[in-house]
C-alpha cells in the first residue's frame, strides 16, 4: 500500500517555482492554488498532503517528523543547521547572501574593520552573521529581524545588513550597497531522516518524477 508523503512547501517567493516543478513533474497542484489560507491540503490523487510553511520553518518540520520531505532554500539550510538529509540541488530559487551597507557609509564602515571597532549588523540569519564575524575576527552586534531589514539602516539601528537579493533592485531603491557576496543558494529538496528508511519508495519515485521535471 502506498504511503501518503507529507511535503513542506514555503511561502513566499519559492512558492511560484515549488509548484512549476510538481506541475512539470505531473502532479496535481490544483489544490495549491486555491487563493484560501489553508495551511494543510491534501492531494489524495497523488498520495500527498500538502504543509504549507514560513520558509525558516520548513526544515524544522522535516527534522522532526512533522514533513517527511521539503522544498528549502540553501540559505535556510545554511542557517537552520537542521539534521536532515539534502537529496537534490533544483537549480531554481537562485539569490545570494550578501554583506551591503549604505552608499554614504562604505568608508566609515571600512574605518570600522580597519580600527578593530565593532559593527551593528541587522539580518534574519544571525548565525551565518555570527560565523561571517567571527571567521573575520571582527566584533558584531547582531540584530536580528524577521522582514525588511533594507530598514535597518536607514532608521539608524544597524551600519550593514546580511541579507539575500536576487537582482538587487530592492537594495539599489534603499540606497544600499553591497559590500561582500557571502554565499549562493538555490532550492533543494529535503528529507527527514527517518522517514528517507521508511517511505524509502515514495520518497525515491517522487524524486525520479522530479528529477525528470528538471531536463
Amino acid at each position: 500500500m502506498e504511503k501518503e508523503l507529507k511535503i513542506a512547501i514555503p511561502k513566499g517567493y519559492l512558492f511560484g517555482e515549488c509548484l512549476k516543478i510538481l506541475r512539470k513533474a505531473g502532479y496535481d497542484t490544483g489544490p495549491l492554488e486555491n487563493k484560501d489560507r489553508r495551511l494543510v491540503i491534501n492531494s489524495p490523487g497523488d498520495s500527498i498532503k500538502y504543509i504549507i510553511s514560513r520558509p525558516m520553518d520548513v526544515p524544522v518540520y522535516v527534522e522532526h517528523g512533522a514533513c517527511d520531505i521539503g522544498f528549502a532554500g540553501k540559505d535556510v539550510l545554511a542557517e537552520k543547521e537542521s539534521r536532515i538529509y539534502e537529496l537534490l540541488d533544483l537549480k531554481n530559487g537562485r539569490c545570494r547572501l550578501v554583506l551591503a551597507t549604505m552608499k554614504d557609509e562604505t568608508e566609515k564602515v571600512k574605518d570600522h574593520y580597519q580600527h578593530f571597532g565593532s559593527v551593528k549588523v541587522a539580518t534574519s540569519y544571525p548565525n551565518i552573521a555570527r560565523k561571517y564575524f567571527n571567521a573575520k575576527g571582527i566584533q558584531a552586534e547582531i540584530i536580528k529581524l524577521h522582514g525588511s531589514v533594507e530598514l535597518a539602516p536607514i532608521l539608524g539601528i544597524a551600519e550593514e545588513i546580511l541579507d539575500i537579493t536576487s537582482s538587487g533592485k530592492t537594495m539599489d531603491e534603499n540606497n544600499l550597497v553591497e559590500m561582500e557576496n557571502i554565499m549562493e543558494s538555490t532550492t533543494r529538496l529535503i528529507a527527514n531522516i527517518a522517514s528517507y528508511k521508511i517511505k524509502y519508495s515514495e520518497i525515491d519515485s517522487f524524486i525520479k518524477k522530479i528529477k525528470r521535471s528538471l531536463v
